[in-house]
């Protein structure tokens, strides 16, 4: 049995949406069970769900708000259900957690009570973005740094790539470097350096580095995994939602426009019906916070019932499937390589007189 801790307070909705996802998710999962955390009383309304062997409520007094500021959520709240949620991966009861609650606040909580894995400066958050190939790109990283070094990128490297493992059966996925231009010459003095690393770690047997990919090759599926600061990882992201909402909102147009346009609707509606489907974030919710120790997805805030599900068996399968011990074992692989870009980038940062 996979435990999975679920911070049923968090996101825009809150129990509503985090509870009938629960029940769908035990529904589809035998081998699972959830801890219910939040306020007691909350969860008087959902016996269905309560009162499921596989299901065991923790309670917690307080909620992060969605507008809380980190030092509040982190200082002030410390009986939050996120909180509690993740400490039940500390305390060992649970193999991974689910929130949908304050990104910010979520990754400095897990930060603060799991740590960091030896190797790792910043955890990174990573999730799918759908590709042409019929399958999905793992991008990271998708907003927890802004600001990121070249050293930075290759942990993201070696990270993703230990997720793209875990979770497809690739044992050797290729690694793609996010840049304005496939040459070895573009790029920032941070994108140029990282490129250096990476090959470095391609010719280690650390990575199976491609080179460098455009902003469309995320959607062509050119590469396993596309690595990026978190700044363009999260405008790639809303893009992608952004696209997929158009899309929906397109199809509704046909069908409420005029009788001939409506037969032509009618006619393409299988093909634009499979193609919504395919971009439909709802289907890839669920990020994985890469470099801590202990498992925790972040799920959109505003995601439905049905896209709170999909975050909660990406956090099943990642459990089921060893992420944590395979990253470990990437980072162990890998940590000659990350030791000397780390040495080298201290030593070059001490300043000359």
């Amino acid at each position: 049995m996979i435990t999975i801790a679920v911070d049923c307070m968090g996101g825009d909705v809150g129990p509503a949406v985090t509870l009938p996802a629960c029940e769908a998710f035990l529904a589809s999962h035998p081998q699972a069970q959830v801890l219910l955390i939040g306020k007691p009383e909350t969860f008087a309304a959902w016996p269905q769900v309560t009162n499921n062997v596989r299901c065991r409520v923790v309670p917690a007094s307080e909620v992060v708000a969605m507008d809380d500021p980190v030092e509040v959520a982190l200082r002030r709240k410390k009986d939050s259900s996120m909180r509690v949620a993740i400490q039940q991966i500390k305390d060992g009861a649970a193999q991974a957690v689910v929130s949908a609650g304050n990104t910010g606040a979520l990754m400095a909580i897990a930060r603060y009570v799991l740590k960091t894995l030896d190797g790792i400066d910043r955890p990174a958050i990573a999730t799918q973005l759908p590709n042409a190939r019929g399958g999905a790109t793992t991008v990271l990283d998708l907003g927890a740094n802004v600001d990121c070094t070249a050293e930075h990128l290759l942990q993201f490297a070696v990270m993703g790539s230990a997720l793209v493992a875990a979770t497809t059966g690739r044992n050797e996925p290729s690694v793609g470097l996010l840049n304005v231009g496939e040459e070895l010459i573009k790029g920032s003095e941070v994108i140029k350096k990282a490129g250096v690393l990476l090959r470095n770690a391609s010719n280690t047997g650390d990575l199976n580095f491609f080179g460098n990919v455009e902003g469309d090759d995320v959607f062509k599926g050119s590469t396993d995994l596309v690595v990026c600061d978190g700044f363009v990882g999260n405008v790639a992201l809303k893009a992608s939602e952004g696209l997929a909402s158009m899309i929906g909102g397109f199809i509704r147009e046909e069908f409420s426009r005029n009788i001939f346009r409506k037969m032509a609707a009618i006619v393409a509606y299988p093909v634009l019906s499979s193609f919504k489907k395919r971009v439909d974030h709802r289907r890839y919710n669920g990020a994985a916070l890469l470099g801590l120790r202990g498992l925790v997805f972040k799920s959109h805030g505003s995601a439905d019932a049905f896209a709170f599900e999909q975050a909660l068996s990406r956090a099943y399968d990642a459990a089921h499937h060893g992420l944590l011990d395979n990253v470990q074992k990437r980072i162990a692989h890998a940590a000659p390589l990350l030791s000397a870009a780390a040495t080298a980038s201290e030593f070059k940062s001490i300043p000359t007189i």
